[in-house]
């Protein structure tokens, strides 16, 4: 009977986030493992008395990335972790998206401006500023160049707490066609997903948004699946994955680009897609499974 860790986050006093975490865990359950889920800086876990820890939830984690580093670094030498613990750490920090442009990947257009570094915004078309760290739009904002003031006081405050911004077009298109998530497990798409657009105009970078809009089934097409699957493969030690979604927008071309590429705590989006729940528990359990 294999013992699984689904990593998560504290919510404290109020209730999970995650929908679909009691319905993973009761899934393996049925199926013969031994499975709880446990926050990930549970400092009574005894993270080596699991035969794999599965990051699920530990949507906490962007604000505290170096300590989640650490402690994916140490449970990775303890037991079996997935995503490996080289992946975590390579998609923690959004300046992958050049390590995929590199490679020959359709992604959004993006310049990062670290601490120190001068506020070079656009001045011709509109924008988009977040953190290379970050998840659920938190320090996200959209701007018009008439904005940039506004721009330049959010970037203040960013590099005052230590992040580094990323700036990219705001693509329109979003608008219309929204963004696509395809998720893959055990190295084959599992299911796909639409959502609307998460930045309005003139929301403030530190107002809680809505993550998800306008959530719904979808059938990736041909071109979808081509890039997110070129995506996979430029992900460095990529046979280890054993979740990702591939979160797609279109350029103005009309074209599929990556926007983000989720190998760490990707929302699988199983209350949506309940057909997917037994091909998502057989492939954990058989990452599980002694080697």
């Amino acid at each position: 009977m294999p013992r699984i860790a689904l990593a998560t986050y504290d919510p404290g006093a109020e209730p999970s986030k995650d929908r679909d975490l009691p319905v993973l865990v009761e899934a393996l359950r049925a199926a013969g493992a031994e499975a709880e889920a446990r926050p990930w800086d549970d400092p009574a876990a005894d993270w080596g008395g699991y035969d794999l820890v599965l990051i699920r939830s530990t949507w906490d984690y962007s604000w505290r990335a170096e300590e989640f580093g650490a402690w994916v670094d140490r449970v990775g030498k303890v037991t079996r972790i997935a995503n490996l613990a080289g992946v975590v750490r390579w998609n923690t920090d959004k300046r992958y998206l050049g390590d995929l442009a590199a490679d020959g990947v359709p992604t959004v257009p993006t310049a990062y401006l670290a601490p120190g570094d001068p506020a070079d915004l656009p001045t011709g078309h509109e924008y988009v500023i977040k953190p290379t760290s970050g998840a659920g739009a938190r320090f996200a904002a959209r701007y018009t160049p008439a904005e940039h003031d506004t721009a330049v006081r959010q970037l203040a405050r960013m590099h005052a707490e230590g992040f580094t911004a990323m700036v990219q077009p705001y693509l329109r298109s979003i608008d219309v066609s929204g963004e696509r998530a395809l998720q893959f497990f055990g190295g084959r798409l599992l299911h796909a997903s639409r959502k609307g657009a998460v930045l309005a105009p003139g929301t403030p970078y530190d107002a809680d948004k809505v993550a998800h809009p306008d959530l719904r089934r979808w059938q990736p097409t041909d071109a979808e699946l081509t890039v997110a699957q070129r995506a996979l493969a430029a992900v460095p030690d990529a046979s280890g994955l054993l979740y990702a979604r591939v979160d797609l927008v279109d350029g103005d071309d009309g074209q599929p680009r990556v926007m983000e590429l989720e190998l760490v705590e990707p929302n699988l989006f199983l209350f949506l897609h309940p057909e997917s729940l037994p091909r998502v528990t057989e492939a954990i359990i058989a990452a599980a499974a002694p080697e």
